[in-house]
Order: C-alpha cells, then sequence, then structure tokens
C-alpha cells in the first residue's frame, strides 16, 4: 500500500459521480493527471465550506473536476464562475457539470479569463481558484486580487511544479517553470496578502487578501 491509498482509504469518499468522471478523464483527454483528483478534490470542498464562498471563480475548468468539487462546498444560492480558455474542452467538459447535481452552482465559461472577467465587472469574489496556463499566473493573480474582498481568498494551484521550482537556472525555453517561479518570488514579496504554500500534491498556494 502506497502513502497515497492510505491517504485516500482514510478521507471522506471521491463519490460515484467524481469518480466516473475521474476514469473517463483519463482514458479521453491528454495530460488527464491535470484534474485534482480523490485527495486534492476533497480538499477544495473543505475550503470552500470554511471560507464560505458567495461568488467564486475557477481559472482552468479542464475536465471539470475541481470545479464540481468547489460547487460541493458551496451553499444554496451561491455561485462559481469556471472559465476554460480551449474551446475544443467544451465537448467533453460542460456534459459532465450539466449532469451534476450541482449544475445550478456552477456557470461555465469559454475563453480568455483576462479578458472575460473583467468584462462581466466580477468584483467582490470571495474565493478563487487558479489552475490555468502556469506562464501567466502572475497576470491572473494581479488582475483578480483588487476584484477580491477583503478576507477573500484565492488559491493557486501547482506551485511546487513538479520540483523545478527548486532547480538550479531555468532554461528561456520553459516559460512554464519560469512563470510559476515568477509568481512565487513576486507572491513572497506582496504585503497586500497573507500568504501559505500547502506541499500537498503540486503545491498548493493559500493566499489572503488584506
Amino acid at each position: 500500500m502506497t502513502l497515497e491509498d492510505y491517504i485516500q482509504q482514510h478521507i471522506d469518499p471521491e463519490g460515484d459521480y467524481l469518480h466516473r468522471l475521474w476514469r473517463d478523464t483519463q482514458l479521453r483527454l491528454s495530460y488527464g493527471q491535470m484534474a485534482s483528483g480523490h485527495v486534492q478534490g476533497r480538499l477544495l470542498k473543505m475550503f470552500t465550506q470554511m471560507i464560505h464562498p458567495r461568488l467564486a471563480v475557477e481559472l482552468g475548468t479542464f475536465s471539470g473536476y475541481s470545479a464540481l468539487c468547489i460547487a460541493e462546498g458551496l451553499e444554496e444560492g451561491a455561485m462559481l464562475h469556471t472559465f476554460e480558455i480551449y474551446d475544443e474542452q467544451e465537448d467533453f467538459t460542460r456534459p459532465w457539470i450539466e449532469g451534476s447535481v450541482f449544475a445550478n452552482r456552477i456557470q461555465m465559461h469559454i475563453g480568455d479569463a483576462l479578458t472575460l472577467i473583467p468584462e462581466m465587472g466580477l468584483t467582490d469574489i470571495d474565493m478563487a481558484f487558479i489552475d490555468a496556463d502556469k506562464r501567466h499566473y502572475s497576470e491572473f493573480y494581479e488582475m483578480l486580487l483588487p476584484r477580491m474582498r477583503c478576507g477573500g481568498f484565492i488559491l493557486a494551484d501547482n506551485t511546487l511544479w513538479y520540483g523545478h521550482v527548486v532547480e538550479g537556472e531555468t532554461r528561456e525555453s520553459d516559460q512554464q517553470t519560469l512563470g510559476i517561479k515568477h509568481f512565487n518570488d513576486m507572491l513572497a514579496k506582496d504585503t497586500r496578502v497573507e500568504k501559505v504554500i500547502v506541499p500537498v500534491r503540486d503545491g498548493l498556494t493559500l493566499i489572503r487578501k488584506l
């Protein structure tokens, strides 16, 4: 038994619908490992329940697994807006979202969140989950922070980036790693927020706006 197996056996189950979505993601999509999965999914649900957001946003829908976990933690009347830049993803993801018992808590948008969120005028955001193009994490953050309410939380995924953040000099061609490194370095100096990196899965940074 691996440590991951042990953890999964000692936390809440992911549920049949999420398990089927996870399996379908691995079978039908490239890079299926990008989906949050059982442990992080339960963590996202619990963080959502702790934060009590009325308005939540997600950057990077992918297969919809994390969106469903966040929506599961939302209270009645709260809403999650999830943004996916790749339109070819919609045919897979939208039916899974619309077939969920939490479909009325999720609005899925196709397009660039850096453009759509300002155009939609979303403000007073209580919770945001960033799990999109690592090259643009700093831009996502700077776009979101003024739109967050004071005391709101931003959760940024993959901030340890397979351990590449502690390696030596990064090749200029590795824009994903450079993006994460720049984001982490910028965030470490940002006095507008409190922050902590949780070494779960590939690193999850919790950020609280002051």
